[in-house]
């Protein structure tokens, strides 16, 4: 497997910029957000227990983040088709882009090696990025464990 060098972001840098298709069929773009902060979640896969907790979690928090004014988005890997399966399955409330091509997901550093069972492969770490209002990263979580993490995102983003 080719050695990977990925990008690290850290609070103070722009937001990389990023166009992908998304559930029901539109897109969205960076720029969609612009003057407003956005929580960007990056999740492994569509429809896996701690993938599903964590949309879920971030569904449940979704009135609150709206009352701050904060954007939420999730990104994976998987089609628009699959996204729009999993949100019907789940009665999800956040939008899911979709980065088959994984382009976002290098641009932000999350498309890393990963190991399970003796195994290296790549894969998406599940991150999170709080983009504030300017445009630039206000928080990173990597290597994210999904029990309190959206309550912790929602915390920081009052912080903004």
């Amino acid at each position: 497997m080719a050695e990977v060098f990925p990008v690290q972001l850290n609070i103070g840098d722009k937001a990389p910029d990023f166009d992908l298709p998304r559930d029901g069929g539109d897109h969205v773009r960076l720029a969609d957000f612009a003057g407003k902060p956005l929580v960007i979640y990056f999740y492994p896969k569509d429809d896996t227990t701690a993938c599903t907790t964590e949309s879920i979690t971030f569904t449940a928090l979704a009135a609150d983040f709206a009352k701050l004014g904060v954007a939420l988005l999730g990104v994976s890997p998987d089609s628009v088709k699959s996204h729009d399966k999993f949100i019907r399955k789940h009665a999800l409330s956040v939008p899911l882009a979709s980065d088959e091509e994984k382009t976002m997901a290098m641009a932000y550093g999350v498309w890393r090696e990963k190991s399970m069972y003796g195994r290296t492969y790549m894969g998406v770490v599940r991150s999170t990025f709080l983009i504030g209002a300017d445009g630039k990263v206000a928080g990173v979580w990597d290597k994210v464990k999904v029990a309190g993490h959206a309550e912790a995102i929602l915390a920081a983003a009052r912080e903004l």
